[in-house]
């Protein structure tokens, strides 16, 4: 490992986000089953966390409800901290987010986050209303209020034990402005919104106040990472996401997730492969000291003080493979 980039710790916890993709070709109950290993093998490779995603009526992704996953992985692990990345307030009753989140910390003594996040988790209009009872929207003061409920419930209604860590997910300014007047954790989607990291946070920190929950600015960064052997099987296990980024680009959250063959022959616009080669510039793609680079780089640009990977490619072993690929060529420090 002759990169100066590789040879360096990397000064932040490194973390995981399981989006359960759903294979063409294959049942939910597949991928629902691989979430079991996958939780296994990441915390074998000493990943700080391992959250889980909400979404509804994808035919991409798994509608697999995030407190269900954390308490299924809890079950099968015993150190890595498990949780929501995120629970979608909106979707939910405060009370209930509180009751869940706390009883599975009270289980799982110092293992349980609560990620919380805004979006309705799904691009089906009728989806989203039916989540939210009938609602349109929320309102930023809506969502305030469910966020701040939320926090409120675990302290006074819950109260089992130990209680779960809470973060607020963003991917705006004004996400990232309202976990600094909480004193929350940021949890910072720059899978999804690359363009919007450095405002959002440099608003987050002005504007942080100190809460019980969080005495200083923390912030975690979400980063889509594909590693593989060389520049181009990265490549190609990147495709099927690609894919899917298209549709949602026109969009349509129809699409499903083909395999990687399906991927390389699907034919691009010229408009859809300058915005996608455009968002690929700001992730973690390639060979590992690529990927090494793009992470050590990512840190120091926007100082978080924890990194989570997101991979979403075809299969498991290719999934495991990238995590592994990491770790073997990134060092970073050991857990508290």
């Amino acid at each position: 490992m002759g990169d100066s980039y590789t040879d360096r710790m990397i000064t932040v916890p490194l973390s995981a986000l399981e989006v359960a993709m759903v294979q063409t070709g294959t049942r939910a109950a597949d991928t629902l089953r691989d979430t079991a290993a996958f939780a296994r093998r990441v915390e074998d490779l000493g990943f700080l966390r391992l959250w889980y995603a909400e979404h509804h009526h994808s035919p991409a992704i798994g509608a697999f409800p995030p407190v269900v996953l954390t308490a299924h992985a809890a079950a099968l692990t015993s150190s890595i901290r498990l949780g929501s990345g995120g629970v979608l307030a909106p979707n939910h009753a405060p009370i209930m987010l509180a009751e869940q989140f706390g009883t599975l910390s009270a289980l799982h003594e110092g293992r349980i986050d609560l990620g919380i996040g805004r979006g309705p988790g799904t691009f089906d209009e009728s989806t989203a209303r039916a989540l939210r009872r009938g609602a349109g929207p929320t309102t930023d003061d809506e969502y305030r209020d469910d966020v701040s409920s939320t926090l409120r419930h675990l302290v006074d209604e819950v109260a089992l034990g130990p209680l779960p860590e809470p973060w607020l997910l963003a991917s705006s300014t004004a996400g990232a402005a309202l976990a600094g007047e909480l004193g929350l954790p940021i949890a910072f989607a720059h899978h999804i919104r690359p363009d919007n990291t450095l405002a959002a946070l440099s608003h987050y920190r002005r504007c942080f106040s100190p809460s019980p929950w969080c005495a200083r600015p923390r912030v975690l960064i979400c980063v889509e990472t594909v590693c593989a052997e060389t520049e181009k099987e990265a490549s190609w296990l990147a495709g099927p996401m690609d894919v899917v980024k298209a549709g949602l680009l026109k969009g349509r959250g129809d699409i499903p997730f083909p395999t990687p063959a399906e991927a390389a022959a699907h034919s691009f616009t010229a408009e859809e492969a300058q915005a996608l080669a455009s968002f690929r510039a700001h992730q973690a793609h390639g060979a590992p000291e690529t990927v090494a680079r793009h992470l050590t780089h990512l840190v120091d640009l926007t100082g978080a003080d924890e990194l989570m990977l997101v991979t979403p490619v075809y299969a498991l072993t290719d999934r495991l493979r990238s995590y592994e690929l990491v770790r073997q060529h990134v060092t970073m420090p050991t857990p508290p």
